[in-house]
């Protein structure tokens, strides 16, 4: 992709004589640890080899100006008093850079474009965005800052410029992951573990199945989500006479499982229903993980099909086009495991395969859910992929 966005850049900066510079970010997507990250809980995930990659030059105008391949319009702003939400593609960069400079002074802006390789909805491609752009704005100024820093900046610009109560799960695999390894982080305290493959697991590799449905967080029950897990984990707390403090500081890693199973009746059945997901998918990470180690691919896949089955009966997401790619992907040879990427709110679907049955799991994928969403035959689409490293900044 380096030659059409070096053709991008000098169509539409000719004036720009400068080498350019090149900053990659990663997808990811989490096999296990669906819809947790947000309570503290421990989640997996791994990035892969597609991604958001940015060409630029740094200016001395004190200016960014960015041009999208995939969206319409130009992004220009200050690196100092940036403003409020334009509610534009660009917003993620306004955000960014709002967010660094809060803790960096900024003393020079970039130009360029930004490319993702990859339809938008499901991989993390806002906090891929995010990562992306930071790391050439911190490159850009000279500046030095840790894995945590980048995490902590990416999220606090979806958390407070963007308004999006997300967890830490998108930005902690898009830095801290490493090829052919699965990370295992526990949100509670940041701890976390890069499992290598065992050798004797049968080849695998990633499938994302687009629903054709573009997806963002912004609109959606995502917040309310949040907010029912919040409520389970406030209320019980209050059943259980134990002390408890702010309701934006409470999260149901705050309550021990024995705690919540003896109180949990007491609950408005949505927020059992949430509660019960968080539970049972904090299990299945622990199980996965197991069964990563042990190289057992077949039992690892079997837990991420249980994951989208809870993901849909319990955490009650999943679009009707996605909740059909889901029911497709559990009758496909080849298959080992799937569920939505992501929130669960349009945008796609990821599989852990065997690459043996790649053609045969392309065919019947498309076959399928095409016969059941004709209407969506030009923007449907398959993509094979492998494990990646995180963010080099």
């Amino acid at each position: 992709m380096y030659e059409t966005l070096e053709g991008a850049f000098r169509k539409y900066y000719p004036d720009e004589r400068y080498d350019l510079n090149w900053t990659f970010c990663p997808y990811r997507v989490c096999p296990l640890g669906a819809h947790v990250d947000h309570q503290k809980g421990a989640v997996t995930g791994f990035a892969i080899d597609k991604g958001i990659e940015i060409a630029y030059v740094p200016t001395k105008s004190k200016i960014c100006e960015l041009r999208s391949l995939n969206m319409e319009g130009r992004g220009i702003f200050p690196i100092r008093d940036v403003p409020d939400r334009q509610f534009d593609w660009c917003d993620h960069l306004r955000g960014a850079t709002k967010m660094l400079g809060n803790r960096y002074e900024l003393k020079t802006g970039i130009r360029g474009v930004i490319y993702g390789s990859l339809p938008i909805g499901g991989l993390s491609s806002s906090a891929a965005v995010i990562i992306c752009f930071l790391s050439a704005l911190v490159h850009a100024n000279d500046l030095k800052i840790t894995k945590r820093e980048m995490i902590d900046i990416a999220l606090e610009t979806e958390n407070e410029y963007l308004g999006i109560s997300v967890g830490k799960l998108d930005q902690s695999c898009e830095v801290l992951c490493e090829k052919d390894n699965l990370l295992y982080l526990d949100t509670i305290d940041d701890s976390y573990v890069n499992h290598p493959v065992n050798k004797n697991m049968k080849p695998f590799e990633i499938a994302i199945f687009f629903s054709g449905v573009a997806r963002t967080l912004v609109g959606t029950a995502y917040n309310t989500r949040v907010d029912e897990c919040k409520s389970a984990a406030y209320n019980v707390l209050a059943h259980s006479g134990a002390e408890y403090g702010k309701y934006k500081e409470t999260y149901l890693r705050s309550v021990d499982f024995e705690t919540y199973e003896k109180y949990k009746d007491l609950l408005p059945v949505n927020f059992r229903k949430r509660a019960d997901h968080y539970y049972n998918e904090q299990r299945r990470v622990q199980d996965g993980v197991k069964a990563w180690n042990d190289g057992d691919i077949e039992k690892f896949g079997q837990l991420i099909f249980e994951s989208g089955e809870s993901s849909i009966e319990l955490y009650e997401t999943g679009s009707p086009e996605l909740k059909k790619l889901y029911d497709i992907m559990k009758e496909t040879k080849g298959i080992y495991g799937g569920r939505f990427s992501g929130a669960g709110f349009k945008g796609c679907c990821m599989a852990i395969i065997d690459p043996e049955y790649k053609e045969s799991i392309q065919r019947e994928v498309t076959e399928k859910y095409l016969k059941a969403f004709p209407e969506l035959k030009d923007t449907f689409s398959v993509h094979f992929c492998t494990t990646g490293n995180g963010v080099e900044f």
